[in-house]
């Protein structure tokens, strides 16, 4: 592949190699597997607002059926459980937590609605330089959905945009929300796109945008797509305005394979797409930077209402928690936590409320551990 004039990208770009798929192994950031297959290993655990803590509870509970190496280290933060949680000393522990152990699993840290101070999550997400959100759209056979068989995978830069948190009111009954896209992550997130679409044989890669109306923010990120599309002459490069991009997924989702997106339309998209697969509690999904990588809910959702009732579907966060496996080279663990979930699924007997029955997230872990074997 010619890499003429990559230079003056590479300096922006992550250079590490890049997990694969969901539902396919993933070496670890390092690319070093670990010392001894039984060595715990501690990862971080955000338990989050809503159903959050309740997934991690199951996750848990899984994990030590199954007697894999890992050790939770909690740290919680929040936007809406006081101000203690949103504080600067919560989220410093959770930062320092994730800098420690280098990888975690957390729920969707709910935003307040309140207030003109950036969300603790966001923040999170830029101290550690999390830039890009990876969320695979894949039907998961015996799920009833509209369509069959789909597979693609949204790639959304998550540190700027219209999430920048710089708004202000410039007049009463005036506020502006500052847009902020720059050409350094613009190039970061296309070259992280490219990338993963060439090392999980992906032909594809769609540049979602509004480049028509906002000529100058959408159509900087545009152009850098543009720009890392000629190094990469063996994918297909195309470019569609987001709403058409949203009748096009409801339409024919068959046609997409990667998109990349700023960060607005990655939220709306990946929230369209969880609709496709049967909804919010089917999608997995990672933040991932240059040395860190967070697991977690693909659809951002905290289900609030049904926080305490065990009613959650932990489907899409199983899965996630079964690629972090794979990412931590344990992958026999993965592989039979992911067997036993699709055969959970597959019998039918077992469903939670989204999936059309009336079994609590009790009853779809405990199915789910009676069909996993431990690893000694």
């Amino acid at each position: 592949m010619i890499r003429i004039g990559l230079s003056s990208i590479r300096r922006f770009c992550i250079d590490k190699p890049l997990p694969r798929t969901i539902a396919q192994s993933a070496r670890s950031l390092t690319g070093q597997p670990s010392k001894k297959i039984r060595e715990k290993r501690v990862i971080t655990v955000i338990p989050g607002d809503g159903i959050g803590p309740e997934l991690i509870e199951s996750v848990e509970v899984l994990f030590k059926h199954i007697n894999a190496p890992v050790e939770f280290e909690e740290v919680p933060i929040s936007d809406i459980a006081g101000v203690k949680l949103r504080g600067q000393d919560s989220l410093q522990k959770a930062v320092d937590s994730v800098r420690r152990n280098k990888i975690g699993l957390q729920g969707f840290v709910e935003t307040a609605f309140r207030g003109t101070e950036r969300p603790v999550g966001m923040r999170l997400i830029n101290e550690l330089e999390l830039f890009a959100n990876v969320v695979n759209i894949k039907s998961i056979p015996g799920i009833k959905s509209r369509y069959g068989n789909i597979d693609f995978t949204i790639i959304r830069e998550q540190t700027e945009d219209a999430f920048s948190g710089l708004e202000h009111e410039t007049i009463p009954g005036v506020v502006e929300n500052l847009k902020i896209i720059t050409r350094k992550q613009s190039l970061k997130i296309a070259q992280f796109a490219f990338n993963y679409a060439q090392k999980n044989n992906l032909n594809k890669v769609t540049a979602v945008h509004k480049a028509n109306i906002m000529k100058l923010a959408d159509g900087l990120f545009l152009q850098c797509c543009r720009e890392v599309s000629e190094l990469y002459p063996g994918i297909e490069f195309t470019d569609m305005i987001v709403d058409n991009a949203c009748m096009q997924m409801v339409s024919n989702p068959y046609q997409f394979k990667v998109l990349v997106v700023p960060n607005l339309y990655g939220s709306i998209l990946s929230n369209l797409g969880a609709g496709l697969i049967g909804g919010a509690g089917f999608v997995p999904g990672y933040s991932i930077g240059r040395d860190y990588v967070l697991y977690e809910q693909g659809a951002r959702h905290s289900f609030g209402q049904g926080a305490g009732k065990d009613v959650a579907n932990p489907t899409g966060f199983i899965i996630s928690a079964v690629e972090m496996l794979h990412h931590m080279n344990l992958h026999n663990y993965a592989d039979a936590i992911h067997k036993g979930l699709m055969d959970v699924i597959k019998n039918k007997k077992i469903k939670t409320i989204d999936m059309g029955g009336l079994s609590s997230t009790t009853d779809f872990v405990e199915a789910l551990t009676e069909r996993i074997t431990p690893i000694l």
